[in-house]
């Protein structure tokens, strides 16, 4: 109370704090802890960074907490999403629900931000058809920006011919989009924005323009919009036509050139020879027509088919319109016509506005006389007037996410919460390993199983790795699971189990690779013996391989001397050696005699003093294991496993030998259940086992009662020894030559 009295005359914030894991983890119960979490010295966190991948939490939020995009969340970014949230909440206390549902009179309205998100969020539910709604989720989210994109207005500044009510606004947009390359809506659809509406309307003014400076000059267009078509068929043949010519003079200068003019017998057999069409480029090379000095072009017969239709068109076009009918082209003919058009050449070279040509002169100066720029600006700019209201979409989805999960992150990341409650899974835990009669809870998505068990290792925990599958589905992935109670035994590779993951999904798990450390105390103390026995059956096993190969090697010996008999004499038999059979004697006597005292001493004991002697034995065996493992399992630490996955954890979170415990379930019967312990398919039990005990009990209870006599007296002498007549506590009696003193002479 006292140190609360002093924080708050400071100014300071009173934090409340409880001893998990053996270390102080903050509280986190209040609004107000959340609002003074920036004060919150770091090396009171329990983690200073984590990954983005590897845990189970909402893909969206870790997206929106990482705001570097480096695939890591660290303690600014915590902070900043912190910092907005609560500012953003009337009562930062909210967060605290994890609640799927926000209120929206939850949220703050009382500064611009806020304002906008409250207005945005509304207009989301009336899109839905949820006018007068109280209250937004995260599922009505989910479509949300889909469903504002669709809309007659998005925010994006463009606009589909469709945003439009008016049929003639309708067909004017999709004009400009026919001309202008078009823009993509958030809808999908092409539109026009004010850059290409500016864009467009720019062309149309220098376009009409240009059509009015020809208008000016009778000579640009003499035969008015026809002589676009006559122009066009003039250029069409205009090379062509001047190389007939040129090659008309020069056959005029020396007929003898008139041959090679036309070119050689000896091309048109070698274009004979092709599969010929008539629009080759072979014959399309050839002159228009017979090449003969001074000789006119004529324009339907004689001509070079590959070039008919395009010398029809020009007189058509532009012959007869401005030279009138005529059947031939003379040279002085030709420079004519191009005189006519030289004029339009010059003006069409001039050209402006050739982006909405397409369209025509008429509708060009229909669309620039309606107004429809005007209106066509003045729907763009409705339009962008929505731009802070749909990039707000995604804000209130990310308020909406924190709401729902920042405070679960917090009690991963600032504290681990979760993890030592175990009211719920941390985020670092996928499910659950079900192998050996164990479930094992503590188990993390690794990417690279030997990676991790470098630095997993230093946990001194005892760690099994193990790929999973789905074979149904093709899935695959690799955990670690920890296990924290009973032994390890039968943990080997290539062990198989059952993984599953939170969803309640089932794996096939098989371990690959194992990181043994001691597991329990219950395994340290029977592990002196298990060792003992396993050193006894390898023992016995090497022997009986080498007995059996001794045994092979004398059958082939007697195999071998059988099939080729030796004529030489049989070696002497081996003769017993005294020697050696008097020292084994001695020596087995020896044995006999000190086992035999020390027996003698524990049948001298009383039964209390037997079984503390059997305790201490054991305990002198089993003892410095245990004290070992106990010291391993204090030492067991949650920061190598993480820290291996890439967090950072900023603590010694243990893992102690209690909580081990509640890691790790092991088989126990139901409440109630009842046990059948007779096993119809157990192993016959053999006599030796009890023929032995009863053989021991026997020698124990003849010693018993040989060393006080009763076997001496019980058989009259035969058998046993004679018991003394001294007792616990008083001297032999004096032979009877020393009982009485020599009487005095």
């Amino acid at each position: 109370m006292a140190a609360g009295l002093e924080a708050r005359a400071r100014g300071g914030h009173q934090w409340q704090f409880s001893r998990f894991g053996g270390f102080d983890q903050v509280r986190l119960e209040s609004g107000d802890d959340l609002l003074h979490l920036d004060e919150l010295d770091q090396k009171l966190w329990g983690a200073l960074a984590c990954p983005t991948d590897g845990i189970l939490f909402d893909r969206k939020t870790l997206d929106l907490l990482d705001t570097d995009k480096d695939g890591r969340i660290r303690v600014p970014e915590v902070l900043a999403a912190v910092r907005w949230a609560c500012a953003c909440l009337k009562d930062p206390g909210d967060l605290l629900k994890e609640s799927d549902t926000l209120p929206l009179d939850a949220i703050d309205d009382s500064h611009p931000e806020g304002a906008l998100l409250l207005s945005t969020a509304r207009r989301i539910l009336s899109d839905m058809g949820k006018e007068g709604a109280t209250e937004i989720t995260v599922a009505d989210m989910a479509d949300a920006a889909h469903r504002f994109a669709q809309g007659r207005f998005n925010g994006d500044g463009i606009v589909p011919p469709d945003s439009a009510a008016e049929p003639d606004l309708q067909q004017a947009i999709a004009d400009v989009i026919a001309c202008v390359e078009a823009e993509t809506d958030r809808s999908g659809k092409p539109g026009v924005s004010l850059k290409t509406a500016d864009q467009f309307f720019a062309a149309a003014r220098a376009c009409i323009e240009w059509w009015q400076a020809g208008d000016a000059d009778a000579a640009v267009l003499p035969l008015g919009e026809a002589t676009f078509a006559a122009a066009q068929a003039v250029q069409a043949v205009a090379a062509k036509v001047d190389d007939y010519f040129a090659r008309c003079r020069l056959a005029a200068f020396d007929p003898r050139a008139g041959a090679a003019l036309n070119r050689e017998e000896e091309d048109f057999l070698a274009i004979a020879a092709q599969d010929l069409t008539i629009s080759s480029a072979e014959v399309a090379g050839l002159p228009l027509a017979r090449v003969e000095g001074a000789r006119p072009l004529p324009l339907k017969e004689g001509v070079n088919p590959a070039w008919a239709d395009a010398l029809a068109r020009l007189a058509e076009d532009a012959v007869v319109p401005l030279l009138g009918p005529k059947s031939a082209l003379t040279e002085a003919d030709w420079h004519e016509l191009r005189g006519r058009l030289a004029a339009f050449e010059q003006w069409h070279s001039a050209r402006a506005g050739a982006l909405v040509e397409p369209l025509g002169r008429a509708r060009v100066q229909e669309l620039l006389a309606s107004g429809i720029e005007d209106r066509i600006r003045a729907l763009a700019a409705e339009d962008e007037k929505l731009a802070r209201q749909a990039d707000a979409v995604g804000t209130v989805e990310r308020l909406i996410l924190y709401h729902r999960h920042l405070h679960r992150l917090l009690t991963n990341f600032v504290n681990f919460r979760d993890f030592y409650s175990r009211t719920r899974p941390a985020v670092f835990q996928v499910g659950t390993l079900y192998l050996d009669q164990r479930s094992c809870d503590l188990c993390l998505s690794v990417a690279d199983a030997a990676k991790h068990a470098a630095l997993a290792g230093m946990a001194g925990t005892y760690l099994a790795y193990c790929d999973c599958v789905r074979k149904g589905t093709g899935e695959a992935m690799q955990i670690v699971a920890a296990f924290t109670n009973g032994d390890s035994e039968n943990l080997l590779v290539g062990r198989n189990g059952v993984f599953y993951d939170l969803e309640g999904r089932d794996w096939d798990a098989t371990i690959t690779r194992v990181v043994e450390n001691p597991i329990s105390i219950r395994q340290a103390f029977w592990a002196p013996y298990k060792k003992f026995v396993r050193m006894v059956e390898e023992q016995a096993a090497r022997r009986a391989a080498a007995a059996d190969a001794a045994s092979t090697a004398r059958l082939e010996s007697a195999a071998a001397t059988v099939t080729a008999p030796d004529k030489s004499a049989p070696p002497a038999p081996k003769k017993f050696d005294v020697g050696v059979i008097a020292a084994m004697g001695v020596a087995l006597g020896a044995i006999g005699t000190f086992l035999a005292s020390i027996f003698a001493q524990i049948t001298d004991m009383a039964h209390w003093q037997i079984a503390i002697v059997l305790v201490a034995i054991v305990l002198l065996i089993s003892t410095p294991s245990m004290v070992i493992a106990w010291l391993k399992l204090r030492k067991r630490n949650l920061g190598p496993i993480l820290d291996a996955n890439g967090w950072a954890v900023n603590a010694q979170a243990k893992i102690s030998i209690p909580f081990g415990t509640a890691l790790t379930g092991i088989p126990r019967l139901p409440a109630g259940s009842r046990r059948d312990l007779k096993d119809p398919y157990a192993p016959k039990k053999s006599i030796w086992p009890r023929l032995i005990i009863a053989v021991i009990v026997l020698a124990v209870a003849y010693s018993m009662l040989n060393s006080r006599g009763l076997i001496h007296r019980w058989t009259n002498g035969w058998l046993g020894t004679p018991a003394t007549q001294e007792g616990p506590g008083q001297e032999a009696a004096a032979p009877a030559s020393e009982a009485q003193p020599p009487a005095p002479e």
